[in-house]
């Protein structure tokens, strides 16, 4: 984590608002929706809203680059694509809170180093706990991999249905949003890119994804 993001970190959380603070947010939306806090089946809604927050944003708490620290150099010399596929997920973007649910799929060709493979799963959840977009989220698992990793490329592919457009706005249900965020020789050789894709089910979209 840099010194600016830790810096961010402590100064959102000096300003952080209390738990009552946060129930009574709650309670000022429902009244705006045009409900009443007050009645019976909204008396502990505020309450339980402020819990799903604190899963739904768990991220904010965890330093993805300190789940990666511990890696392992004992590979019998294995140099080949390490590829973690389907990593389902579920996030909020920050600009409508809407949940985006979707999958990852994260490969590395490693140089010296390998790291459990829960860990890529768990760097995924980290990011994903967080308010987001997906561009942001692919180039923040890619790149951390790559920073602590040093391997010789990385390769993440997200997949994900957006309710911020499914739910509302354009009313669109069945439509998915990929990204891509290619590194090394997964952006420089054109055929470790195919492996991969074709690895991850696209097999027919050589360099369409980066």
């Amino acid at each position: 984590m840099s010194s600016k993001e830790k810096l961010s970190l402590i100064e959102n959380d000096s300003a952080r608002p209390s738990r009552k603070e946060a129930e009574d947010a709650i309670r000022t939306l429902l009244r705006w929706a045009g409900d009443d806090p007050n009645r019976e089946g909204l008396l502990d809604t505020p309450a339980r809203v402020v819990r799903s927050y604190e899963e739904f944003y768990a991220g904010y708490e965890a330093d993805p680059r300190e789940l990666l620290e511990r890696t392992f150099e004992e590979t019998d010399g294995y140099d080949e694509i390490v590829l973690l596929k389907d990593i389902r997920f579920e996030s909020h973007c920050e600009h409508h809170m809407a949940p985006i649910i979707g999958k990852a799929h994260i490969a590395y060709l490693p140089k010296t180093r390998v790291v459990g493979i829960s860990k890529l799963a768990r760097l995924v959840e980290m990011y994903a706990k967080r308010l987001t977009i997906q561009e942001k989220m692919t180039s923040q698992i890619a790149n951390t991999l790559n920073e602590i990793l040093e391997p010789q490329g990385v390769a993440v592919v997200i997949e994900a249905a957006h309710q911020c457009m499914t739910t509302r706005g354009v009313h669109k249900p069945g439509v998915s949003m990929v990204t891509s965020k290619m590194l090394g020789a997964f952006r420089n050789n054109s055929s470790t890119r195919r492996e991969f894709l074709s690895m991850v089910g696209n097999p027919t979209s050589d360099g369409g994804l980066v």
